[in-house]
C-alpha cells in the first residue's frame, strides 16, 4: 500500500461543478492525477477494484481515512471539494490552512525580503552620497 502524497494537481471549480455524483467527482479526482480509472489506485489505496468500484457507482461509501488515502494519492481534493459544492459552500473562496513549516517558510521570506528591500535602500543612499546627485 502506497502512502506517499502525490504532487498537487490543480482541479477547476467548473470541472467539481459539473460532476453530478460523488463517483464522478472520485472519477475526476483520479483522472486528474493520470490514473486510468483501473487496478493500479485501487492497489495503491489497499481496496480491491470491486470496492473501489462500489465507491464509484454508489454502492458502497467509503471510511474517512481511504478517502483521505485517495485524495492524498491523487494529489487534489476533488470529491471533497465537490461535497462543499453540493452542500451550497462557494468553493473558490476556500483555502488550506497554514501549517507551521509553511508559516515558519512565509516568515523567514517575508523578513529576507524586508532585509533586501532595506539593503537595496541603503545601497541607493550611498551611491546618491558618493556621485553627489540627489
Amino acid at each position: 500500500m502506497n502512502n506517499q502524497l502525490a504532487l498537487p494537481v490543480s482541479v477547476s471549480a467548473d470541472q467539481i461543478a459539473r460532476k453530478k455524483t460523488l463517483g464522478a467527482a472520485i472519477e475526476l479526482c483520479a483522472e486528474v492525477a493520470g490514473f486510468d480509472l483501473d487496478k493500479t489506485l485501487a492497489l495503491d489505496l489497499g481496496v480491491d477494484k470491486g470496492q473501489f468500484s462500489r465507491w464509484l457507482s454508489g454502492q458502497e461509501g467509503i471510511h474517512w481515512s481511504k478517502f483521505s488515502r485517495l485524495m492524498d494519492a491523487c494529489g487534489n481534493d476533488a470529491p471533497l471539494l465537490w461535497m462543499l459544492h453540493q452542500r451550497g459552500y462557494e468553493i473558490t473562496s476556500l483555502h488550506k490552512r497554514e501549517s507551521e513549516t509553511e508559516r515558519a517558510l512565509r516568515v523567514a521570506q517575508e523578513e529576507l525580503a524586508a532585509e533586501r528591500a532595506a539593503r537595496l535602500a541603503v545601497e541607493d543612499s550611498m551611491r546618491r552620497i558618493l556621485t553627489g546627485s540627489k
